[in-house]
């Protein structure tokens, strides 16, 4: 009599072994080989894999060298190229956040979502992903798990404009103001834009930033009106204080010819830490996120997303 067979268990790493992969992935994201969308699949790749060694400290470390990269890389800008990017988008960037969180109420209410968790991905959509979310979830007070919903959703749509968006542009051939204005008003976070966007091009990528570092100094006047329309009388609100260093970064390029001579390895260098930064964020793409946002949630910011990304596309077609 044949004996019944066993199923067999997948292998599990060791911890030690976890932790080497991931430095050698980490060291990998920081040479020209690994490009943006690449360090962004190898991160979302381990996480299903074996989840993240270091998931405790990931969350703090990738926003810290955003702010960096995004300093880097204004060694890189303009400042007059900049100021009229600037100026370009204001008016658009109004126009977006207001249908935005207009559009996010009436989804949240039709999909019965639970209103401060359909708040935190109508402003992550509206301004600037998780940074837009981690200053709002305390203004409002928001629970854990109304937070981890919102970043989740938001990651997950800015994992695939990365790949979406320029093969769209390209398709489109927009040209780089039209692209970098763009990505700058439809994706979410600053690491997917400015990946984005260096993607498609120099012209492209400055657009973009200066547009999108424009739109996150919104939070602070958002945050204002959350904290009243949440009953939050006495809150304490993140000001986006790198967004000036990279003003200061920019200028210094633009009229300092010392610093101009060493721009090329400074923005080498913010390029290399964008890349581990998308990096770090597809590594908290875990199963356990991808099951707490719910069917529901992501619906809205699906909904949300194709909404502003049509209404800026078919805007950034008559320029």
């Amino acid at each position: 009599m044949e004996k019944e067979s066993k199923p067999v268990k997948a292998a599990v790493l060791c911890p030690a072994t976890r932790k080497i992969m991931f430095i050698i992935a980490v060291i990998a994201c920081l040479t020209p080989v690994v490009s943006p969308p690449v360090a962004l699949l190898g991160g979302i790749f381990l996480a299903h894999l074996n989840g993240n060694p270091y998931a405790a400290y990931t969350p703090r470390v990738t926003h810290l060298l955003l702010q960096i990269s995004v300093v880097g890389l204004g060694f890189g800008m303009n400042a007059v190229a900049a100021l009229k990017a600037g100026k370009e988008g204001f008016l658009w960037t109004v126009a977006s956040i207001v249908v935005t969180l207009t559009a996010g109420w009436l989804a949240g209410k039709g999909l019965k979502i639970d209103r401060k968790t359909a708040y935190l991905i109508s402003a992550g959509t509206a301004i600037c992903g998780g940074s837009a979310i981690a200053a709002i979830s305390p203004v409002i007070r928001a629970e854990q798990r109304q937070i981890s919903v919102a970043l989740g959703t938001v990651f997950m749509l800015n994992a695939l404009a990365l790949f979406l968006f320029p093969f769209i542009g390209q398709q489109l051939q927009l040209t780089q103001q039209q692209f970098g204005l763009w990505c700058a008003i439809a994706i979410h976070d600053t690491s997917s834009v400015v990946g984005a966007a260096a993607k498609y091009g120099p012209e492209a990528l400055q657009i973009a930033t200066t547009v999108k570092l424009a739109r996150a100094l919104w939070i602070i006047p958002l945050a204002l009106c959350s904290s009243l329309a949440f009953g939050q009388r006495r809150t304490r609100i993140r000001i986006p204080y790198f967004i000036g260093l990279f003003v200061l970064a920019m200028l210094a390029n633009s009229y300092l010819p010392f610093i101009r001579s060493l721009s090329a390895g400074l923005v080498a260098v913010a390029h290399a830490g964008l890349t581990l930064t998308l990096f770090l964020i597809g590594s908290s793409l875990s199963r356990d996120t991808l099951r707490a946002v719910g069917a529901r949630p992501m619906i809205q910011g699906v909904l949300l997303w194709a909404l502003i990304s049509l209404l800026s596309l078919c805007a950034v077609l008559q320029v």
